[in-house]
């Protein structure tokens, strides 16, 4: 694939539950080794975009592409080799070791009857040592903190061989060094592995310094899509959250730091 073909093309794209409209002819393109934030309020339909893109959701109107490929077109397994999701944290204790649960992530690879090959087990080896979670391999999900599980989901992702990684608020519930952490190893995905990147977050900061681009969401509708220089400049901040917010520079980087403006007592 050359650089700029687009990886994720979104075209006019509706989606509902019921009579309720969650996404409203939204249409964007991503282009392979991008990497972008999506931002917005509580109920702007963030998640849902991006469940949309993996058929999590299924339906809709409008037309969406995956590599130049109708959705429609993929089967489940094919779908799978060319994205991966990372959902959000819901502290759910699952019953497998970190090998085993990121050996999951080569089932598109698999037939019912096959076994798991040499080859699948070096490529969970080498995920599992990009992301620093071969140290507890054998140990269960449910004994490891919050940062350490997402690491091995991550881990599955990757271990998948997707050209485009989905992430639901990777660094949600975090504490600071996990955060950081997370954020180092969805970098390093996209700067030296070419990992085309859309990651869903409620930290505009992490939006702001992360990547190179932002979408800006609202009632369903996609009110920005562009640098986060751009965001900042034209000021959308205070419409999209309907609030006002400071703009600092960081005493070390110069970069600016943004904080909600609190109303007087």
């Amino acid at each position: 694939m050359i650089m700029n073909e687009p990886a994720i093309e979104v075209e006019n794209f509706s989606f509902a539950f019921g009579s309720k409209r969650i996404l409203d002819r939204v249409s964007l393109k991503v282009s392979v080794g991008d990497s972008l934030s999506i931002i917005g309020p509580n109920g702007a339909g963030k998640t849902t975009l991006i469940k949309c893109l993996n058929r999590i959701l299924s339906g809709g109107q409008g037309s969406i592409k995956i590599k130049g490929k109708p959705l429609e077109l993929y089967s489940q397994k094919e779908l799978a080799m060319a994205v991966s999701y990372v959902p959000q944290a819901d502290g759910r204790q699952l019953p497998f070791t970190v090998e085993e649960f990121v050996t999951m992530g080569r089932y598109p690879y698999l037939s019912p009857f096959s076994s798991v090959s040499r080859q699948d087990r070096g490529i969970v080896r080498r995920a599992m040592e990009l992301t620093a979670t071969d140290s507890f391999a054998d140990r269960t999900l449910g004994s490891l903190s919050g940062g350490e599980r997402q690491k091995v989901f991550i881990a599955a992702a990757v271990a998948q061989e997707a050209d485009i990684l989905l992430l639901d608020e990777p660094t949600t519930f975090l504490d600071y060094r996990h955060q950081v952490e997370i954020r180092r190893l969805i970098k390093d995905l996209n700067r030296h592995h070419n990992t085309t990147i859309m990651a869903v977050t409620h930290d505009i900061n992490d939006a702001v310094v992360s990547g190179s681009r932002v979408l800006a969401l609202k009632a369903g509708e996609l009110l920005f899509d562009g640098s986060p220089q751009e965001l900042i400049r034209q000021g959308l901040l205070e419409n999209i959250y309907e609030t006002s917010f400071f703009l600092i520079d960081h005493p070390r980087t110069g970069r600016p730091i943004i904080t909600p403006e609190e109303s007087e007592p």
